[in-house]
């Protein structure tokens, strides 16, 4: 698979407790652009974050939270990325959706990678 040199990451923030469909969110959205096709797909998971809300999220074990910050990036070509807004606008009941134009220095399976 390849990807243009100019292309577009997607950046997803969503709540490690985000639900879609009996699943987490994070895991929908992976497996949901992996089967558009997309080039690949990244989760972070943060020790610490608030949003819209407000509510400070930590991993600090005085002030364990249950809904600690993932943060999902997808990096493709423009036109993948926007076919796949919706699905993913249509999984997220809250968090942030951004994109930024990104430039592509190098994108190689490593020599242990499988095919699919």
């Amino acid at each position: 698979m390849e990807i243009p040199e100019s292309a577009v990451r997607l950046r997803i923030v969503l709540g490690e407790s985000d639900r879609w469909e009996h699943q987490p969110s994070y895991e929908a959205i992976v497996c949901k652009a992996r089967a558009a096709g997309l080039a690949g797909a990244t989760v972070l998971r943060g020790p610490m974050g608030f949003g819209a809300g407000s509510h400070i999220h930590t991993a600090k074990i005085l002030q364990l939270s249950a809904d600690l910050p993932f943060v999902i990036e997808i990096v493709d070509a423009r036109e993948k990325i926007e076919a796949f807004l919706p699905t993913v606008k249509a999984i997220l009941r809250g968090g942030l959706i951004t994109l930024e134009e990104v430039q592509v220095v190098h994108y190689q399976a490593g020599q242990d990678a499988k095919p699919a």
